[in-house]
């Protein structure tokens, strides 16, 4: 199963390649995306991700996670989450939301199992 392109990406919304849905933020993986939620984690933009937001797309056998910190980079990455990340051998990448979309689609297309959470606002 391939990680679908992100299609489009403007203040607040993003299109994923294959789904219907606009997000405001969201999650991707290798066959699928949803709406990343803030609200089930308790994440605010500081501290920022968390483990727990990362959860999901790492189970699904990502080698890659890319991490869109918002258009002004206002969304925060602890240590603790990088840490998470590289325990379970996963790379990782953390970007402004643009530069990051570009970088995940890039991977995509050249057939690697990446995922992302992407903040499509501040």
């Amino acid at each position: 199963m391939s990680s679908p392109e992100i299609a489009s990406l403007s203040w607040g919304q993003m299109k994923v390649k294959g789904c219907s849905t606009t997000y405001k933020d969201c999650k991707v993986w290798p066959g699928g995306s949803r709406t990343w939620d803030w609200r089930e984690t308790g994440t605010n933009h500081s501290p920022g991700v968390q483990p727990a937001d990362l959860e999901e797309v790492v189970k699904k056998g990502v080698k890659t996670v890319v991490i869109g910190r918002g258009m002004s980079e206002a969304l925060q990455v602890p240590p603790s989450t990088l840490d998470y990340l590289k325990k379970n051998g996963i790379d990782v990448v953390v970007l402004q939301t643009e530069k990051a979309v570009a970088e995940y689609n890039a991977l995509a297309a050249r057939g690697v199992k990446v995922g992302g959470v992407f903040h499509s606002t501040c």
